[in-house]
This record gives C-alpha cells, structure tokens and sequence, in this order.
C-alpha cells in the first residue's frame, strides 16, 4: 500500500484542505454510508460537531459551509464554488437539509455545533456525526478526523497521521528519503522515474499523464482568475485587499519596456493562486490549501523563465514534488493544526524545491538537498491566521516560500548533492517541533499575530 500523487495534488475548493475539503468529504461519506445500508430515508435528525481547530477557526475557514454541502452530497471537486455560500444560507434559512439531494430533514443551528475548546483524542480536526430516525432512535454515530490536505479518516484509523489510501504493490516501495534514493541507485531512475514506476501500478502512462496535465491546467485557471478577477477586497471582516490583478497589470506593463523579473512573477503567480482560495474559488490542493500556491507559482516560474521547458517536465516536476511530499505524509504531518504552518508551507516549499530540482537536470541527491533546503528554513513556523481566515500571513507566506523555493533549487544545483542534514532529518525535527509547539500556535487564532492584529 502507498501514497499517490494524485492523492498530494486533487481539485478542491478554498480556503482549506483541512478545514472546507475535509469535512465536506467526511459529511458526504457519513450520509453515503447511510444511503449504502439503507438508513437514508428513516433519518429524521443530523447532528454535526466540530472539534479542536475546526471548533476555534472553522468559520473563517469556511467549515460551516462545506459541511452543509457535503451532507447534500457535493464534492469539493466538482462543487460550483460560485454558489456555494449561497446554497448554505438556504439551508439556514429554510432550517432544513437535502441529504444527498433527494431526503430533506428540518435542520437548525442545534444541529451544527462548533467546540472552539474540545478536542477529540486521534487529531485536531475531529468531527462528529449523528443520525436519528423520526422516533428519536440513534441510526448511526461516526468520528472522522481531518487530517491535512483534505485526508479524511474515521475513529478506527491508527495513527490518524499516518494516511495510507491505495491498495496494490509498488515496484518502489519508500517511507523514507533513504529508501527513495536507494532505489534510484539500485535502478539508475530518477525520483520522478521512481514515482512513475509506482504511480503504474494504478494507472496506465497516458492516464497518469493526462491527469498530471489536468492538475496544471487547474493550477493554470487559478493563476487566471486571479489575475483578471474583477473582486477588489477578499471576503470576510479583515477587508483585505486583492493585489494580484493590479500587480498583473504593472508586471505585464513593465515586461513591454525591458526584461521580466522573475522573483517578481513568482509573487504573483501564488498571491493570485491563494487569493483565489481566501475567495473560496477551485484551487489544487499542493499538498493543502493554505499552502496552495507555491507549487504552482513555481511551476509558473518553470513553464515562463526555463528554456525548453513543456509538458513532459511539467508531469516530472509534480511526480518528483508528490514524492517529497509522501516523505511529510508519511513521517510528519501536513497539517497546520498538527504542526504549525511548517507542515503546510515548510512541506510544499520543500516539494516545489524539489520538484524544480528535478527538472532542471539535478541528480537525486541534488533534488533531496533541495527539499532539506526547503524545509530546513521554514522549521519552527506557526499557524496563527488573523481571524481565523486563510489570510494573513497566509497569501504573502506563500509568496515567500515559493521564491525560497526556487532559491533551494539553485543552491543545490551548484552543490554535488552531499550535505550535512538530510531531508529525513529535518522531516524528524519538523515533527518533534511541532510536538514541542504549544496549541495555541497550531490553526487555533489563539496566539501570534491572531491575537496582536485586530480583525475589523
């Protein structure tokens, strides 16, 4: 059994993996279960509770909103982001639900609770739900946990951190950076080889292509709605500004008078990606959506500023990022809940690092230094989002990290591959880090600059 790339790189909708995706797949999954073993049209009553860090900032991350969603059946992928908000306030206007859109059940704000200081014992993000039928007997009670880039696992999960989705032998098997470069020298493949070799126990090539290629395409779209968005002030009380389209305008202004800058495009391509998000808009989760813009904006920097770049090193980059990224899944964690804003931005910076790495011609070894590099620097990172909204620090964050990103590359490229720390022990430390932070620094709004700036 392994991790996918498709499971670190999947469609959603923003402003977060842990705290919008994840619990509208774990609503949709409750009320199919309850379809599956015919208990849907003898539910008369559901109750949803959310827990720890989804209690403390769940409605600026949407989380209402997404539950009300799934438990009518939406998906994060295919959900009309423009109307989301809207069909939530139906149901609480109409104090009733469609369950799955075809079983309609009184629903009221007792049915939606939010514990902003309770927590449930595998995981931050825990979840609650519950089914009654007209008589008041219990149908069904279920614990989910979110636990970081819209994985969703139950109560039974061991080690709600440790998410292992896919059934099937991989001819690569690694949990480690160690066993990932193993297999490199063992075969002569590279890490986006390796990936591809296992991704084939799935998929055929042309599949994994193509939706390698959907995924960008995504990530494309974004990039463009944020740029040409005609919104002026993100959603929610902070009243934010939207900066990417004016900042389009300048750099497409200036690119007619002289040579681009790239750092500068970079902050574009992932303040426009993760305005987006803040917006609720369609993003790709990479590896979360609070961390959703620095692969992209890399992959940007890739597709615009390196000669020769296309397609096939688009599919290469995003497999040799996944495979970076199933080293986090695996031995750390990728949710800011868990571990801090080092788990989100710290582990894409370290992907997109990663992933540039690769195709820009870095050997293994150059592309696992500059994954240490990438997380290396962003090691001690608080979650502390003003207002519980994925904006401040988010946006600029991700800005930031994606030009370290591209900085990793570089810095490895001119190295031979041999460093000091390697990646498996930075991902440790990471991990310990996290452990040691107090709650209050991990998605809660209850410390750093949630509490020193004053949402308006």
């Amino acid at each position: 059994m392994a991790l996918s790339v498709f499971d670190l790189f999947s469609v959603g909708i923003g402003p977060s993996s842990s705290h919008t995706v994840g619990p509208m797949r774990a609503a949709r999954r409750f009320v199919v279960g309850l379809e599956r073993d015919g208990l849907l049209e003898r539910c008369g009553r559901v109750r949803v509770e959310l827990f720890g860090s989804l209690g403390a900032t769940g409605h600026g991350h949407g989380s209402e909103k997404a539950v009300l969603l799934g438990l009518e059946g939406e998906e994060p992928e295919t959900v009309e982001t423009r109307t989301a908000g809207a069909r939530a306030d139906r149901v609480r206007a109409d104090g009733a639900i469609t369950l799955l859109g075809g079983h309609r059940i009184p629903f009221g704000e007792d049915d939606l609770i939010m514990h902003r200081r309770r927590s449930l014992p595998a995981h931050p993000n825990g979840m609650s739900f519950a089914a009654w039928d007209g008589d008041g007997s219990l149908l069904r009670e279920r614990i989910f946990y979110s636990v970081g880039g819209g994985f969703v696992v139950d109560e039974v999960a061991v080690g709600a951190d440790r998410v292992v989705v896919r059934d099937g032998d991989v001819p690569n098997p690694f949990t480690t950076g160690v066993e990932l470069l193993g297999h490199c020298g063992r075969t002569g493949l590279s890490i986006s080889d390796v990936m591809l070799a296992n991704e084939r126990t799935w998929r055929d090539e042309d599949a994994i292509r193509s939706g390698l290629l959907s995924i960008w395409r995504t990530m494309q779209d974004c990039v463009i709605a944020g740029c040409t968005t005609e919104e002026t002030v993100l959603p929610g009380g902070l009243r934010v500004p939207r900066r990417a389209p004016r900042l389009f305008g300048q750099l497409t202004a200036e690119a007619v008078d002289g040579e681009p800058n790239p750092t500068e495009w970079v902050n574009l391509f992932a303040l426009a990606v993760n305005e987006e998000n803040a917006s609720g808009g369609r993003i790709v989760t990479a590896p979360t959506n609070g961390a959703a813009g620095i692969v992209p904006a890399v992959l940007h920097f890739y597709t615009r500023f390196v000669r020769g770049a296309d397609d096939d090193g688009v599919v290469r980059f995003l497999l040799a990022a996944a495979a970076v990224g199933i080293l986090f899944k695996e031995n750390a964690s990728i949710s800011g809940a868990e571990v801090g804003c080092q788990g989100e931005v710290g582990s894409a910076c370290s992907m997109a690092a990663g992933g540039l790495c690769e195709v820009l011609g870095g050997t293994p070894a150059q592309v696992e230094n500059a994954a240490e590099i990438g997380i290396e620097h962003h090691l001690g990172l608080t979650c502390d989002p003003v207002g519980g909204l994925v904006q401040i620090p988010c946006i600029e964050r991700n800005a930031i990290a994606s030009n370290t990103a591209v900085n990793a590359a570089r810095i490895a490229l001119r190295g031979d591959g041999v460093h000091t720390v390697s990646l498996d022990k930075a991902i440790k430390t990471m991990r310990e880090t996290g452990a040691d932070m107090k709650v209050k620094y991990k998605e809660t709004s209850r410390g750093g600059l949630a509490v020193n700036v004053i949402e308006c």
